[in-house]
């Protein structure tokens, strides 16, 4: 874990993690608790978190885009699209940014 925090693509695929994470903690915890058991406190607390977890990792795809000169239309569409599909962050993170991280 520490080796991850010393490169910026390491921090990425740490915010990718916790992005997937969260989203998938919405959609099969707190999703169902709001509307299944009408508590809707769990959403309130992790749609922000959630988002911030997406604006980050999308930034942070940005930095390390033009850090690593990944081509937009080769690499770089690809990590930002994978944050917007359920388990893509998972994906992306095996095919593409662990390989780079090693």
């Amino acid at each position: 874990m520490k080796h991850l925090l010393q490169t910026k693509i390491g921090r990425l695929r740490i915010i990718g993690f916790l992005e997937g994470l969260s989203l998938l903690t919405l959609i099969f915890i707190a999703m169902p608790l709001k509307y299944g058991f009408n508590n809707p406190a769990t959403v309130k607390v992790l749609g922000p978190i959630h988002g911030a977890l997406f604006v980050l990792f999308i930034i942070n795809t940005l930095g390390v885009g033009v850090e690593q000169q990944w081509k937009f239309t080769t690499t770089t569409w690809k990590v930002l699209l994978a944050c917007m599909i359920p388990f893509g962050t998972f994906y992306i993170d095996k095919k593409i940014l662990k390989p780079l991280n090693t």
